[in-house]
């Protein structure tokens, strides 16, 4: 590996895979360090599956205020703001209906004898029914509201972590979780290659439509990936707030570039929600974005570029369709 080259690991954590690339090789262990300590601080704070969790301590609290840590704090934040800038499409109010339709385990502990039929939970209170106060890091849950930050807080790990590292290491820095990919600083000559995972075959074994960005972040949601079975039906983690269903089936995946993964996922989240509103609606945010229909044909908007194919490498990052909550 030459000086040029960048430098990769992948690991499983938060029920995926997380990707780390620096552009200076010699970075890695710091970088790595610092991706380290952001994954344990987010899955202490926000993992719904963890009973340790501030995140599941605040949901058995529902009904009394509980102080939380200034990580929650901001991830609550983000989570709402993301409600807002999308009038509810992504909001965090929706565990519930995640957990009734059978995603109240991890996605590697479902066992198809645990599944019995679908049971929707109907439609979420809705993010404006959290009592939250900020400056004193107050939050207080209506009765038989459930908050799931899945939507947001793994794009905001993505976000803290490559920022931090690239301060840390003075080089570029790629993190990828599960699909959910920031960089920051210097990039490489050329920029990060992205091999963007839209289809059925396993990563790595094919040829996949490829992009390069310098700055900001890169997500991708989908339904094809991430689901399971409920007796006759096939289910998967992205919920429709109005109804607390699954959305009705249009995109397969969704890739959507913007300042911040954060805003990326959100917007790629709320695409698959919206279905054929989703084309109007990145136009008018002006987002880069790839949207791959049920039955393979793909729309892009807002010059998000033709596809150019290339065999994924060790140094591109392979965003993963439908990236774990």
């Amino acid at each position: 590996m030459t000086p040029d080259t960048p430098a990769s690991v992948s690991f499983p954590a938060l029920g995926t895979t997380a990707s780390l690339l620096v552009a200076d090789p010699g970075a890695m262990t710091a970088a790595r360090q610092v991706l380290d300590d952001e994954l344990t601080a987010v899955d202490a704070a926000c993992s719904r599956f963890r009973p340790d969790s501030e995140l599941s301590r605040a949901n058995a609290a529902a009904g009394a205020a509980v102080h939380v840590s200034a990580l929650f704090a901001e991830a609550l934040d983000v989570a709402l703001h993301a409600a807002q800038v999308t009038s509810g499409v992504v909001d965090p109010t929706v565990g519930a209906a995640v957990r009734a339709l059978g995603y109240g385990i991890t996605f590697a502990a479902l066992r198809p004898q645990d599944l019995g039929p679908v049971r929707v939970a109907g439609p979420s209170a809705g993010w404006r029914t959290v009592d939250w106060d900020r400056a004193a890091r107050r939050l207080r849950l209506p009765p038989g509201v459930v908050l799931d930050l899945g939507a947001t807080a793994k794009a905001l790990a993505a976000d803290r972590a490559a920022g931090r590292a690239a301060e840390v290491t003075g080089c570029g820095v790629l993190v990828n979780l599960g699909g959910d990919l920031s960089v920051a600083g210097d990039p490489p000559p050329g920029g990060w290659r992205i091999a963007l995972a839209d289809d059925h075959s396993a990563p790595g074994t094919a040829a996949r439509p490829t992009v390069s960005i310098t700055e900001g972040g890169l997500a991708t949601s989908g339904t094809t990936v991430r689901t399971w079975r409920r007796e006759k039906r096939r289910v998967h983690h992205i919920v429709d707030p109005a109804t607390g269903d699954n959305p009705t089936p249009v995109w397969r995946t969704v890739s959507v570039a913007a300042a911040s993964c954060v805003a990326a996922n959100t917007a790629s989240t709320e695409a698959v929600v919206l279905g054929d509103r989703a084309l109007g609606r990145l136009r008018r945010a002006g987002l880069p974005a790839r949207l791959v229909r049920m039955d393979g044909t793909v729309e892009r908007v807002c010059g998000w570029p033709a596809d150019t194919a290339e065999q994924t490498e060790d140094t591109a990052a392979e965003t993963l369709a439908g990236g774990a909550r």
